[in-house]
């Protein structure tokens, strides 16, 4: 086992420290995935966040395989970025007063946690690719290519329909 504060002192130990963050985030969200999916109200939206949710329960089963190859103890780091990004998407969201108006928040917040995964993911492929870890390479490589996927479902979805009926939303009078 290595030890879970150790010096990163060569790219194979930052491609470690990485990884660690990419499975405490995934984990993190797959924590408030389905609160967010219960919280869409368009259809579509329900439909490519519960796809997604299928990706990140994938990518945490390929990272605790890579960890379990690597004999390393994965849990020891909590993802700052992803606790960032998911506590500014919850204040957002908060804020929202229209349904419309909330779909579009929570799908800008996907793609900015969407935008952030494809880099840290792309990253560790590169990184696992010099250091001759082509199994792995491959793994992260996939992952990115998963966030990607989702990434150009929610930007066709916001372009044609969510952030339409944001535009505009339907204000009801408070009675």
């Amino acid at each position: 086992m290595a030890a879970l504060n150790k010096e990163i002192s060569n790219l194979h130990d930052l491609l470690d420290y990485d990884a660690r963050n990419l499975l405490s985030g995934e984990m993190q969200l797959k924590q408030v995935i389905h609160d967010w999916t219960n919280r869409a109200n368009a259809f579509k939206l329900k439909e490519v966040l519960s796809k997604y949710l299928i990706f990140i329960e994938k990518h945490i089963v390929v990272l605790t395989g890579f960890f379990a190859e690597e004999k390393m103890f994965s849990q020891a780091l909590a993802s700052k970025p992803m606790q960032a990004f998911i506590q500014s998407c919850n204040e957002k969201l908060q804020q929202c007063a229209d349904p419309e108006v909330s779909d579009a928040c929570l799908l800008s917040c996907i793609q900015e946690i969407n935008h952030y995964k494809i880099s840290s993911y792309g990253t560790a492929a590169a990184f696992a690719n010099t250091l001759g870890m082509e199994k792995f390479a491959a793994v992260f490589h996939e992952a990115e290519v998963n966030e990607k996927q989702i990434d150009d479902r929610l930007s066709q979805l916001a372009e044609h329909d969510i952030n339409i009926r944001a535009r505009a939303p339907i204000s009801l009078p408070n009675v």
